[in-house]
């Protein structure tokens, strides 16, 4: 072969043949039809998959509805409902009662979500050491109930007769056991989930105050506000939520306080979602919320349990998910996310400076940069004279125009915010102050930016950590960036126009039917907790917006010790 041969080939070189792809079809599955005519007429059709999808609740084929008779039936049908033997998470234990003759059980666990010590000592210990039964063997229910009532010492156990269910208090937790002879199964509550331990609040911290935080057990949580609220009419209703992960939901409101109307509308909106999966608030709150497009959320999400605890007594409904360290409380209004729990633990002065603070914060977070833009760019006429010449100083070097500048810093800061976030704890706070100060003044000396906006930007950020609700601090931040771009354009008259827009979509809101600017727009009772906080014992009456069945939180003769005789 000549070296012209031998180089055309490398240059032709393609590499080896394409592999197969693992998953390909075969000759039989891209032409069913033809092979089905071919292995003859009773070979079965393949059926073709439905458009809408399979329910998540039929993926499996229920060996039976019921629970039979039949102890090797049931074992069998749980086998194959668990995928036993090769899902190593399902334990499966047989035994024998002490009867006579000796009656066959079994009982079945998952493994990681049950106490292994609860159901040794207090299932089969009982059952298979400290029984005697001596029950006829003929009557194998009355056998069942007697082991019910007798040898399962355990504060909750009921009967259950569906495979469904069955699979319902494994999945959560509890033991169920199976009885030959009996058409019925015993689940018993033995749940044994990890979980940390009850921590101070991280995100809603406060100086006076209780300082406990809910975590990611459901019962702890409804513990927490239990404890708080001792009262017999604070009801907890449970809703399941998912159709895989099967999370539970509780409701929590108080009966003689909530209205029904508003309970029922959470629970239909909760029991009509229909998602495979759905592990925290933020999820649900999706998928129950009036105005999903909206950047203000329309419920509180709160880490504290004494903030709950105080909605709940204004007559509002709390919604706790398994495995999330927060609540979510519904309605809500916009003055709402303005408030802290610690406006309540001082005195009422000085909440009252707090929240003027607050709603300062929020002006300043969505105009004071387009507010510059627009005195920049058209306006520079309506400050001093001295304060144009040292804008004017300060733009000289820069070569951008005053919104590119503008954005270019706050991409900057919500890039140092979100880093953070993101790295680890100890580096976190260094990284933002480090950054920041790094970030601002190479930026001020390589001339890309003014001086007098790197103020504007810091306090834009600032007033951004004051605004107490998280999820609402990051709609008002957004909207900064739709009134900048109104500024650029429009000046002061596109800063006017769109915060008359913004008005208007805030009172045409609502959050579960409840006006989402009440009680200001539309006008109602006046309150004594809204903006401005009265005294606590001024504080006579519950919103009336929510229209709840007792309207009067208090006596007014509360401080009749200062009357005179």
């Amino acid at each position: 072969m000549s070296l012209k041969e031998i180089a055309q080939k490398i240059l032709d070189y393609n590499g080896p043949p394409a592999e197969s792809f693992v998953l390909e079809e075969t000759d039989k599955e891209k032409n069913p039809q033809a092979n089905a005519k071919a292995e003859g007429d009773n070979t079965e059709q393949p059926k073709k998959p439905s458009k809408k999808g399979r329910s998540a609740h039929a993926q499996k084929e229920k060996v039976f509805q019921d629970i039979q008779s039949s102890l090797e039936k049931n074992l069998d049908c749980v086998r194959a409902l668990f995928f036993v033997p090769l899902n190593a998470d399902v334990v499966i234990r047989e035994f024998s009662l002490p009867n006579e003759p000796p009656v066959k059980a079994f009982l079945v666990i998952l493994e990681g979500a049950t106490d292994g010590q609860m159901v040794n000592e207090f299932i089969l210990q009982p059952l298979m050491l400290l029984s005697n039964l001596n029950s006829e063997q003929k009557n194998k229910l009355h056998l069942c109930k007697k082991v019910l009532q007798k040898y399962l010492p355990s504060n909750k156990i009921k009967e259950i007769t569906k495979f469904s269910e069955v699979i319902k208090e494994v999945v959560q937790g509890s033991t169920v056991i199976f009885l030959d002879g009996n058409p019925l199964g015993i689940a018993v509550e033995t749940k044994g989930f990890q979980h940390r331990g009850i921590e101070t609040a991280k995100n809603e911290q406060v100086v006076q105050g209780p300082q406990e935080a809910f975590v990611e057990d459901l019962r702890s949580n409804t513990s927490l506000v239990r404890k708080i609220i001792r009262n017999e009419n604070l009801v907890t209703e449970f809703i399941t939520v998912g159709a895989r992960n099967n999370n539970n939901a509780a409701l929590m409101y108080l009966k003689d306080l909530a209205n029904p109307q508003l309970v029922a509308e959470v629970k239909k909106r909760i029991s009509a979602i229909k998602v495979d999966y759905i592990p925290e608030p933020g999820i649900l709150e999706e998928l129950i919320e009036d105005h999903p497009l909206s950047l203000l959320p329309q419920s509180i999400v709160t880490e504290r349990p004494d903030r709950v605890a105080s909605m709940l007594v204004e007559a509002k409904v709390a919604i706790l998910l398994d495995n999330s360290p927060v609540a979510m409380v519904v309605p809500a209004t916009v003055f709402d996310l303005l408030h802290s729990p610690e406006d309540h633990y001082v005195r009422f002065s000085y909440g009252l400076w707090l929240r003027i603070i607050r709603i300062t914060a929020v002006f300043l977070t969505m105009v004071l940069p387009a507010f510059y833009v627009a005195i920049a760019t058209f306006h520079q006429e309506m400050i001093p004279t001295d304060l144009v010449l040292s804008i004017a100083a300060a733009k000289e070097q820069v070569p951008f125009p005053t919104i590119v500048e503008l954005l270019l810093m706050e991409l900057s800061f919500e890039l140092i915010r979100e880093a953070g976030v993101r790295v680890p704890g100890v580096i976190g706070p260094t990284l933002g102050i480090v950054g920041t100060l790094i970030l601002g003044q190479a930026a001020v000396a390589a001339s890309i930016v003014s001086p007098i906006l790197i103020i504007i930007v810091a306090v834009t950020g600032l007033a951004s950590y004051v605004i107490p609700d998280y999820a609402a601090s990051f709609g008002f931040r957004f909207m900064r960036f739709f009134f900048v771009g109104l500024a650029a354009f429009l000046g002061f008259f596109g800063i006017s126009t769109g915060l008359f827009a913004l008005l208007g979509i805030l009172i045409s809101m609502k959050s579960f039917g409840i006006p989402f600017f009440a009680p200001i727009a539309p006008r109602t009772a006046p309150s004594a907790d809204v903006i401005v906080r009265l005294p606590v014992w001024k504080q006579q009456f519950r919103p009336d917006y929510l229209q709840p069945k007792d309207s009067k939180r208090q006596e007014n003769s509360n401080r009749a010790w200062t009357r005179r005789k």
